[in-house]
């Protein structure tokens, strides 16, 4: 298998322009992300998913944020609408895990009609009582078994479905009092309670095949940001033993400070094994893909295995799980 390109890149619009083609012929990113701006209809999408897989030449991982709540990019009238996370979780109570399986069972079913093989979750974050608002009804609970069963559950439907799971954000974003999409926040715990704690649901689905860092500072472990730290890398890959692909976050985010390509060879250099590049210009996702270069000996093995957990779906009778969910949300039927 040839090297891929150590970079997830966007695109501009519903259909790749002359320039992004050329560009991802070049780069040969291991994967792409979508948004809301990419999203026009099913036909649509699935005709962008083929073109990015057309540019680079194979059957390239295509991954979207379709968490559910308030952070999808697939919305009715055309997609489902789901529940905010916590929500559904508290609606469901003893029945939270199946009714995450279906949940995403269901999500897995419309991304692979649109061509879309790839899910950023579960997000196994904690929610404590100061969670961020930008974060919290995004969680599965307070609880770490919960939520690792939970995201256990969530992973299962999204791979039976035939799309990779990504587990977020870790180690541990759950405490943060800041949204990392405009500043850094600070979680001032020491390594031991972050493995205990936080760091705890990771380590229970230490076998997904991919994850996504948090843009999080742990001053008591090292004064870098986790993306940029090989204290913390170090920690996540040893300490919580997860040894999937491990993405960044939006390398752009304003959490993080200097410039994309420096950002890109620092994160790659602490131990991320892909730099994840969203909501920026075609130069910067060239500067982007440039620094990031090819993968490493390690990454490309992480990122083969976990191509290698890709598989076709079976057919499901989607009714008869909605049905199943919408009555576990409403309290009508007993444990399965």
């Amino acid at each position: 298998m040839s090297r891929f390109g150590a970079s997830i890149l966007d695109a501009d619009g519903v259909e790749l322009s002359r320039e992004e083609r050329a560009f991802f012929r070049d780069a040969n990113p291991f994967g792409f992300i979508l948004f809301a701006r990419n999203v026009q209809s099913e036909t649509q999408l699935y005709r962008l998913c083929n073109q990015m897989r057309d540019a680079v030449g194979r059957d390239a991982p295509i991954t979207i944020d379709q968490e559910g709540g308030r952070v999808q990019r697939l919305r009715a009238p055309l997609w489902r609408e789901w529940l905010p996370p916590l929500e559904q979780a508290t609606r469901a109570g003893e029945q939270a895990a199946r009714s995450f399986y279906l949940r995403f069972r269901l999500i897995a079913e419309e991304l692979r009609r649109c061509g879309i093989d790839s899910n950023c979750a579960p997000m196994l974050d904690i929610a404590f009582d100061e969670t961020h608002d930008f974060l919290r009804n995004r969680c599965y609970g307070t609880d770490i078994d919960m939520i690792s069963e939970i995201g256990r559950a969530a992973s299962q439907g999204l791979l039976e479905g035939g799309v990779l799971p990504v587990a977020k954000h870790i180690p541990g974003h759950g405490r943060a009092q800041a949204d990392s999409h405009f500043e850094l926040p600070s979680v001032n715990i020491s390594r031991d309670e972050l493995i205990a704690t936080d760091g705890a649901p990771f380590a229970a689905l230490s076998d997904i095949p991919m994850g996504m860092t948090a843009h999080i500072r742990y001053p008591q472990i090292d004064d870098q940001p986790a993306t940029l730290s090989k204290t913390v890398m170090d920690l996540i890959r040893h300490d919580l033993g997860f040894d999937g692909l491990i993405m960044t976050d939006d390398i752009s985010m304003k959490a993080l400070e200097g410039d994309l390509g420096t950002l890109s060879r620092a994160a790659l250099a602490a131990g991320c094994d892909v730099i994840l590049h969203c909501n920026g210009t075609l130069k910067e996702r060239m500067t982007v893909a440039d620094a990031a270069g090819e993968m490493t000996d390690e990454a490309q093995r992480r990122a083969e295995n976990a191509l290698e957990q890709r598989k076709s779906p079976q057919d499901i009778d989607i009714s008869a799980l909605d049905a199943e969910l919408e009555a576990l949300l409403n309290g009508r039927v007993n444990a399965s």
